[in-house]
């Protein structure tokens, strides 16, 4: 056959003066037998297979296939190799729109292979980048043909850009099992953007390979449970789910209680208001005495849910309601993991969702854009343009609180902008235009008054007044000359010149940041401007009262000191308040006299100076020693954050629970937890030392709003967080003081906006048991 695809390829090879390659000769002689067949032809190339020196001819042919009658061309590669990566992208740009798969499994390419490829786009129907070393998503090219992709086991990919999925309006099946994504927020904003999306998987059904609803599963009915068996599959003898008569085996019903969906779910028992133990009054006893005191949605969960083997699962499968999250972010999802959404189970997820999640800030229903809030702003709510409005009724929209209106605004920015703006500073531009200084903060806290300023201290001792809006230092207070790292900072509210600061070596010293002075000064007379305190043994926290007359300090005794600021005397030693150390202490804001202790013996006791310290007002226990406490702003709440996630605000009258925010634990008893109140009282931002991830949860619900992860440079990734607050005067922003490596010796600041989108589209950062460093101060 002289013109067939064999002897075009030999033609080529000798217009090149090459040999032809085996694999190509035997894959076109199969073309050619579909052809003669009038069966479907294709091409498969296997790039392991070929040598540099075979990419010319080959790209020459597939020139002139594509505008014959060739169906298809699929490149693969079979096994690891190292390819030429232009001459590679070169041969797919060849076969243009008869390109169907593209398969680089296990493929090393270089970050310029990836950035070309996912730029320019490909025109085939299926890409397989499976293990490949991604570790950002962003495929913003051309990719409106396809419609399945495969990134399973990109275990470095941690990030999906925001537009990384805008070009595939065709993708339906997109499978990332055990990769590093675990942002509910960010990875559901960007797959909301595939239109014709209905099957996804982070993880795997044991017995599924590839994508697809499970056999099993989908032939599972009431009556009938999952079970285990053992089978032999590709790899190794493993236990996969079976379908099992249930009336033959009653054991873990609990966890079986599938069997009873259909009864359960004809009593309306969607309803949230519904009693959970009028729900279990029907189940059988052994199940009655495990489900009770369950709550509603619980209970339902329980019902709803079959065994399921998950394999190969990436970290956002660990989310708490993960599958409940994802039905309802993605409602046009028919399979997820292998596993068949049905319309119970979507009805069931979005009772769920509403008691977990904040689905928008302040219990907006709906999400609006910001020109519609403005015009809603200067017509009324629910008003006609060309009404016009009594006086009475313009009177009582002036009259609306112009915090509603900011916070309705924020709402309507936050809902939109699931990637927030991360800017860290760690160089600080000097006095004078002089070189920018690198400083290693420890500790800091917003100015009470001045809403450009911060104070930080550092590692090394010095007290740093910066403006965090241009980054420029205003004032600089060097160490005393010990070695010694500032854990505690506190500003004084009558007198905002002043800022006092305690170090980990027991010393107490008042600054006035007037009296500092430029870059080359007698430190000296720095250090004799400011008051000096009588120390404290291994200080970790320093707080001042709301007249500024008293300050409270602890550490990692089981003692407090308090001190009479304008003397800068200690007046009163408390000894043994609590059985182990005081890792904070922390006055209210309102009254001058009650602060509350927070102690690694899993108590935060309220103290009230005017009736004595024999005794506190009361106590509160965690389950988990106590890391830090604060009082909300109108002091009607008290913030208790203790070991690994477990965070509870109680009701600062009598320390009654009022909400468990219920955010997992790591595991790790060194995982220090921090928390903060934002936006007045309404939300509360927590992290901890073992993670990089700040969550924010409504403060009157419990419910999750957002998760807001951060990453350091790319030569050192791992960032966690040492300590983070609130910016009291924008909403929705706060700073982060983030450590790398678990080592609190490399830090830095980074500042969140969650109102403003980070226009890089990088959600990370590029721009013993008591006395661990994790664990002191707040």
């Amino acid at each position: 056959m002289e013109n067939s695809f064999e002897s075009r390829y030999v033609k080529y090879c000798a217009k090149y003066k090459e040999l032809p390659n085996p694999s190509v000769l035997l894959s076109l002689a199969k073309a050619d037998k579909q052809k003669c067949r009038q069966l479907r032809s294709s091409l498969s190339v296997e790039l392991d297979k070929l040598n540099d020196a075979d990419y010319s001819p080959l790209i020459d042919l597939i020139n002139t296939m594509c505008t014959s009658d060739i169906d298809a061309v699929n490149i693969l590669n079979q096994s690891p190799c190292l390819i030429n990566e232009d001459q590679a992208f070169s041969l797919m740009c060849a076969a243009n729109q008869k390109l169907h798969t593209v398969s680089l499994h296990d493929l090393p390419s270089t970050k310029h292979f990836s950035r070309d490829l996912f730029r320019s786009g490909l025109p085939c129907k299926i890409l397989k980048l499976s293990s490949s070393s991604l570790q950002k998503l962003d495929m913003v090219g051309n990719f409106n043909q396809l419609r399945r992709l495969n990134l399973d086991f990109c275990t470095s990919l941690t990030t999906i850009q925001k537009d990384c999925f805008s070009q595939m309006p065709s993708l339906m099946h997109l499978s990332m099992c055990e990769t590093r994504l675990n942002n509910l927020w960010t990875t559901t904003a960007a797959l909301s953007k595939l239109p014709s999306l209905i099957e996804l998987r982070f993880q795997n059904c044991l017995c599924c390979q590839d994508t697809g609803s499970c056999p099993a599963y989908s032939r599972n009915v009431s009556g009938f449970h999952v079970g285990k068996t053992n089978v032999q599959t590709n790899d190794t003898s493993q236990n996969v789910p079976v379908l099992e008569d249930s009336s033959k085996n009653d054991e873990n019903q609990f966890e079986q209680l599938d069997v009873y969906s259909d009864q359960l779910q004809s009593l309306s028992l969607l309803d949230s208001s519904s009693n959970p133990d009028l729900l279990i009054e029907g189940l059988p006893s052994r199940i009655k005495s495990k489900a009770s005191g369950m709550e509603m949605s619980d209970v339902l969960y329980a019902t709803n849910q079959r065994r399921y083997f998950s394999h190969h699962p990436s970290p956002i499968c660990f989310e708490k309601h993960y599958r409940e999250f994802m039905i309802v972010s993605l409602p046009q999802i028919e399979v997820l993991d292998n596993l068949p959404v049905g319309m119970k189970e979507r009805k069931l997820s979005q009772v769920i969702y509403s008691k977990y999640f904040e689905c928008l800030p302040y219990k907006r229903q709906k999400d609006e854009n910001v020109p519609r809030i403005l015009h809603n702003r200067e017509i009324g709510p629910g008003a006609h343009p060309c009404w016009k409005f009594s006086l009475s009724r313009r009177s009582s929209v002036r009259q609306k609180s112009q915090s509603s209106f900011l916070r309705s605004l924020s709402a309507a920015k936050l809902g939109a902008l699931p990637w927030p703006k991360l800017d860290r500073f760690s160089e600080i531009g000097s006095f004078k235009n002089e070189e920018s200084r690198i400083f290693r903060p420890r500790q800091f806290e917003y100015h009470p008054s001045n809403s450009s300023l911060m104070a930080f201290g550092t590692l090394d001792g010095e007290v740093v007044v910066m403006n965090h809006e241009n980054k420029k230092l205003v004032s600089y207070m060097p160490n005393s000359g010990a070695s010694t790292s500032i854990l505690g900072l506190c500003w004084l509210k009558k007198n905002p010149t002043k800022v006092l600061g305690g170090s980990d070596n027991g010393l107490l010293r008042l600054y006035d940041i007037n009296d500092s002075s430029e870059k080359g000064s007698d430190s000296r007379q720095q250090r004799a401007n400011s008051m000096t305190f009588k120390s404290f043994e291994q200080l970790t926290s320093v707080h001042i009262n709301s007249t500024d007359e008293l300050c409270v300090v602890s550490g990692c005794t089981r003692n407090v000191a308090m001190y009479d600021m304008s003397t800068g005397k200690r007046f009163e030693l408390f000894n043994n308040l609590h059985r182990e150390p005081i890792n904070v202490a922390k006055f209210a804001n309102h009254s001058p006299f009650m602060f509350a202790t927070s102690s690694f013996d899993h108590d935060v006791k309220m103290w009230d100076l005017r009736q004595g310290m024999v005794r506190p007002c009361y106590s509160s226990t965690s389950s988990r020693g106590n890391v830090m406490v604060c009082f909300s702003p109108d002091d009607h709440y008290l913030l208790v954050s203790a070991v690994d996630n477990e965070v509870k605000q109680l009701l600062a009258v009598d320390g009654r629970l009022h909400i468990d925010f219920g955010i997992a634990s790591s595991g790790s008893s060194h995982n220090y937890t921090r928390s903060y109140y934002m936006n007045g009282r309404d939300y509360i931002i927590s992290g901890s030392s073992d993670e990089h991830v700040v969550r924010v949860c409504c403060a009157q619900t419990g419910r999750r709003l957002r998760d807001v992860y951060f990453e350091g440079r790319a030569s050192d990734k791992s960032m966690f967080v040492q300590s983070l607050r609130s910016d009291p005067f924008r909403e929705f922003n706060m700073s982060i003081l983030a450590s790398y490596g678990q080592s609190n010796s490399k830090c830095e600041i980074i500042k969140v906006n969650m109102l403003a989108s980070n226009d890089d589209g990088e959600n990370g950062v590029k721009l013993q048991r008591s006395c661990s460093s994790f664990s002191l101060g707040g």
